[in-house]
């Protein structure tokens, strides 16, 4: 579908901002829907944001209000930008794509292109 290739990771203290990035090459579709998850050792994979081919987004719960997810189509890029961190955001964060003219729900099921994932760890 999408070759993705996740970037951005690293070790900040609470309070601190992240920058996540997601390069999507090799399409197959024109339009999809794209998302960032996140697994913590012994969690399952949960949705963190997801943006459709036509802006929209939606977010979970737990990040909404310090989260943004962003897409630059010119570079073919997917952002996510995150403030005010918290011990319990660290994970593994992956990006996600799906053929989709329409904003997708924030279930791994719905994504079918996933990157390599890069480590998020927030120490208190």
């Amino acid at each position: 579908l999408v070759k993705l290739v996740d970037s951005g990771g690293g070790s900040v203290q609470a309070g601190g901002s992240l920058r996540l990035s997601c390069v999507a090459s090799e399409f197959t579709y024109s339009k999809y829907g794209m998302a960032w998850f996140r697994q913590a050792p012994g969690k399952e994979r949960e949705g963190v944001a997801a943006i459709g081919d036509d802006g929209k987004t939606t977010y979970a719960g737990s990040v909404k209000g310090r989260f943004t997810v962003s897409k630059d189509n010119g570079k073919n890029t997917l952002y996510l930008q995150m403030d005010n961190l918290k011990p319990e955001d660290t994970a593994m964060y992956y990006c996600a794509a799906q053929p989709a003219q329409w904003l997708l729900p924030l279930r791994p099921d719905e994504f079918g292109s996933w990157g390599r994932g890069t480590q998020v760890t927030v120490s208190s």
